[in-house]
């Protein structure tokens, strides 16, 4: 039986959770595409110092596609603290073994390929570009906010996010989509995790050319300085308007969520999205989804996997 070529594109925590219930559907040969226009904390310390492409999203991926936790991957998420004096404080160990690895190597993708094979990935993880790059956003009044760390903490709306120069995609990211049977964004920051990969030209062609599902996982709730008053519509239609292509199935967390979660979340100005009951021009899904054991809202990678076994086996 002929696999089939599953494409993610997002990045931040959310891809890496989608992922991990992914990985472990024996009959789908997967891909993520991750953003690096990421340019905070070490990420974007590294970034600057050595010129390279952003990978922290990258290690996130790296370590929700490894097959098994180990004392490796637990070190990848390593972060050094308590040094307040040192250059090294802030910086994350995945991090700086990537950036050793591109520096000894000339080549982020094999630096990439490298510790993919040590951790034993399942998976393939190709930058959405090779390029350093920065994301710039423009809000509905005209001021333009530069940087991607900067844009949720405008108190404003987003209208779009863009980049100023031209932005080459990575082959390997354009060639997995032209081989992919579904394409699923998410689940994460709508504006500066997913739409970062959208709006590359290269990307968004080889999107519209395609024939595969384009699914789109929707976020639990609102991020405050991105999402703020959205609903389920609002998501998808910024990534239509961003991709210039539709979507052809939304995959909505219906659960309902603890009153204790809910004042939590509201401490900090952020909502549950919305799916109101009437007919959309994309299928929805609406399943149980989430886990709320650590008084968070998060995407349990079990019933994930379960959700996209379901869809995937109905075609």
């Amino acid at each position: 039986m002929k696999k089939l070529h599953v494409v993610v594109l997002g990045g931040g925590t959310g891809q890496a959770t989608l992922l991990r219930g992914l990985k472990n559907l024996d009959h789908i040969k997967l891909t993520a595409i991750v953003t690096v226009a990421d340019d905070g904390g070490s990420t974007g310390r590294l970034r600057r110092q050595f010129h390279i492409p952003a990978m922290g999203d990258i290690r996130n991926v790296m370590v929700a596609l490894a097959e098994s936790e180990t004392l490796l991957s637990k070190l990848m998420s390593y972060r050094f603290q308590n040094h307040p004096d040192s250059e090294i404080s802030g910086h994350n160990l995945g991090n700086l073994m990537l950036t050793a690895l591109t520096e000894s190597s000339g080549n982020f993708m094999e630096a990439i390929a490298s510790i993919s094979k040590v951790l034993n990935v399942k998976g393939r993880i190709v930058p959405s570009s090779l390029q350093v790059i920065t994301l710039y956003a423009q809000m509905v009044d005209g001021t333009i906010v530069r940087g991607e760390t900067n844009i949720p903490n405008m108190n404003n709306r987003i209208s779009r996010v863009y980049y100023e120069e031209e932005v080459v995609a990575s082959r390997q990211a354009v060639e997995a989509i032209q081989q992919a049977d579904v394409i699923l964004y998410g689940i994460g920051s709508l504006y500066t995790s997913i739409c970062p990969n959208l709006i590359i030209k290269d990307i968004q062609n080889a999107i519209i050319a395609s024939k595969a599902k384009k699914v789109y996982v929707c976020n639990a709730m609102s991020q405050p300085g991105e999402t703020d008053g959205y609903d389920m519509n609002d998501h998808v239609q910024a990534i239509v308007k961003h991709s210039q292509c539709q979507v052809d199935t939304v995959i909505f967390a219906d659960d309902n969520l603890p009153e204790d979660v809910l004042l939590r979340y509201q401490k900090m100005k952020s909502h549950p999205i919305s799916c109101f009951d009437r007919k959309y021009s994309y299928e929805v899904i609406k399943k149980s989804m989430l886990d709320f054991s650590d008084g968070l809202v998060r995407h349990d990678p079990l019933k994930v996997q379960q959700v996209f076994e379901e869809l995937l086996h109905k075609g």
